[in-house]
């Protein structure tokens, strides 16, 4: 089937955090897609609507089989049914997790650069933030495990956050780096919580590892935060799953979403992962242009863009700039975009360890990547220009 990829949808005036922006600006920054859905899940949620009523809604038992399915047959990990809960987010998730499995005070260990909202999860709850910066070599990035074994042996550190594959540098995890981070955070006795929101976005050919699949420490160890809203552009809907293995535990973060009560879905998040996880041939597709999308910018900024370097990745639709050629700060650099030529990126530094660096979203129809392009190229030279009369 031909889906539409480079079909413009206009956002504006909907009530789009991404798209309430200045006339004339061009959002590229929050991870979220301009394309329309997948067209069976348009139908449902349609077909859902037409019924005109919208009481209570419970989680059925298809909602369960619908994650068991995608799992097994995408990424060959086999999830029980009691393992799963629903939740309203990842993020709501994640911060109920890190309330209720650590202490104020305690530290929270993360890779850096590495999603900003992490940030917000721990330190809103009066937990320390722990980084482990990554080593990034000029083409590809790489973990010190030696300071990550460092971090984890903390007395107070309790809890690791894994983002499996990993926002923003879109990096794929291998199996064998996930086995070590287990039995590091096994002998240490620290908990991991994965989020792996981004794990359906793959290069085409490429698979991610589930940590939860790798051996029993990571099993039995694990807290994973899942989700079809990155792969099927629905996070306006609010649904999410949080998978569980160990019994105990998953008593302890159910009781947690419940406190919270972000555990109750409402009418369209319950039906929602059903209709997407039946869709694996519209999200075929959406990775084959997702990835053109990212070879066409690659080769446009290595050819037309001076000072500035696209990070190889092999998952998200996010494309991380090396711009450490540029002068100045990465933040100056991104207003700098913004105001010139209203080219809206994702500053470096949100993620800590990121100086230098701007982050791209490079989902949306290939005319909007090339105005985009232009954009940049256009505030690179005035950019340089300013430098120069600086001087």
């Amino acid at each position: 089937m031909d889906f539409q990829f480079d079909e413009s949808v206009d956002r504006r005036n909907t009530g789009s955090m991404k798209w309430d922006v200045a006339k004339g600006e061009l959002p590229m920054w929050v991870a979220d897609m301009d394309f329309r859905t997948a067209p069976g899940i348009i139908e449902k949620i349609t077909e859902r609507a037409t019924q005109g009523v919208f009481g209570y809604t419970v989680v059925t038992d298809e909602w369960y089989q619908s994650y068991q399915t995608w799992w097994k047959k995408r990424h060959d990990f086999e999830i029980r049914k009691e393992w799963l809960i629903f939740c309203t987010g990842v993020v709501p998730a994640i911060s109920s997790i890190v309330r209720k499995v650590t202490t104020v005070g305690e530290n929270v260990v993360v890779l850096t650069p590495v999603y900003n909202i992490f940030f917000n999860s721990i330190l809103n709850n009066g937990r320390n933030v722990l980084e482990s910066r990554l080593k990034y070599d000029g083409s590809r990035y790489r973990i010190d495990l030696d300071d990550l074994e460092e971090k984890l042996s903390n007395p107070q550190t309790t809890l690791f956050i894994l983002c499996n594959p990993h926002n923003p540098v879109g990096k794929i995890w291998e199996r064998e780096t996930l086995e070590r981070i287990g039995d590091l955070c096994s002998k240490h006795h620290v908990l991991v919580l994965s989020d792996e929101i981004h794990c359906d976005i793959t290069e085409p050919g490429w698979k991610y590892t589930p940590f939860a699949s790798v051996s029993e420490n990571c099993r039995t160890n694990s807290i994973t935060c899942v989700s079809p809203t990155k792969a099927f552009n629905l996070a306006g809907l609010q649904t999410a799953a949080v998978i569980v293995p160990d019994d105990h535990l998953r008593h302890k973060v159910s009781r947690g979403l419940n406190t919270d009560e972000v555990a109750e879905p409402n009418v369209f998040a319950a039906i929602a992962p059903i209709a997407a996880f039946a869709c694996g041939e519209w999200l075929d597709s959406l990775r084959n242009y997702l990835w053109e999308n990212r070879a066409f910018a690659e080769e446009y900024i290595k050819k037309e863009i001076k000072g500035i370097s696209p990070v190889s990745a092999r998952a998200t639709y996010l494309l991380w700039l090396d711009c450490r050629n540029m002068s100045g700060s990465s933040t100056q650099f991104c207003h700098f975009i913004r105001s010139h030529r209203g080219l809206y990126l994702s500053d470096g530094n949100e993620y800590r360890n990121g100086e230098g660096f701007l982050r791209m979203n490079l989902a949306c129809p290939r005319q909007q990547v090339e105005d985009g392009l232009k954009r940049l190229k256009e505030s690179v030279a005035a950019y340089g220009s300013l430098a120069e009369k600086q001087c």
